[in-house]
């Protein structure tokens, strides 16, 4: 399949949504806060001091915005999965990509927008589209195809609360620039003393 015809299918899955919603474990809530505000050194009282956040324009503790995506992942023992993958677009699409060599896969970025500070007992959801596939791109990596997600996040009543756009680039392996060698590196002088002669 030549590249043009490959991109006209990839294009097919834009804007298409992977899977249901997932639906947080537990709503945002203090010691959750104050863990990760330990875990990254983040001394700002609004997260953790409630007389502090009462005082504030937020009129209440509010969660750091950077703890967005910790409120709906899965844990470290989330349930197996499936033996066989589940069909649906975004497997549909990797393994279109895989079949047309571009077997490897790399993040490479992430951005996230808020639209309001999350506070104690919101309830979040998050659902995954297919926002975009780039047309072929040659990187250092190898000759690929980028592909953004997005992140809808949602609270209990149905109001978006974030997004976050996440990048891979799915690469045929083999076919990126090779590194440059380092240039070789001269003998270190000695700093013994000559005899005399």
């Amino acid at each position: 399949m030549d590249a043009n015809a490959l991109f006209e299918k990839l294009e097919t899955f834009a804007g298409r949504q992977v899977g249901a919603a997932d639906v947080a474990r537990d709503p945002v809530n203090q010691p959750m806060i104050r863990h990760w505000c330990d875990a990254v050194a983040d001394a700002n009282p609004v997260y953790t001091d409630a007389d502090f956040a009462a005082q504030s324009i937020h009129g209440g503790i509010v969660a750091p915005p950077t703890m967005l995506q910790a409120w709906t992942m899965r844990g470290l023992r989330p349930p197996p999965k499936p033996v066989a993958a589940a069909p649906g677009p975004q497997n549909d699409l990797f393994a279109l990509l895989d079949a047309a060599g571009f077997t490897s896969v790399v993040a490479t970025n992430c951005t996230q927008e808020y639209r309001r500070y999350l506070k104690p007992g919101d309830h979040l959801n998050v659902t995954m589209a297919i926002e975009s596939v780039s047309r072929e791109k040659r990187t250092a990596l190898g000759d690929g195809h980028f592909i953004t997600q997005l992140m809808t996040y949602r609270d209990e009543a149905g109001d978006e609360v974030a997004t976050m756009r996440f990048r891979l680039l799915k690469f045929k392996p083999g076919t990126g620039k090779a590194p440059t060698p380092a240039p070789a590196a001269e003998a270190p002088k000695s700093e013994r003393p000559r005899p005399e002669e």
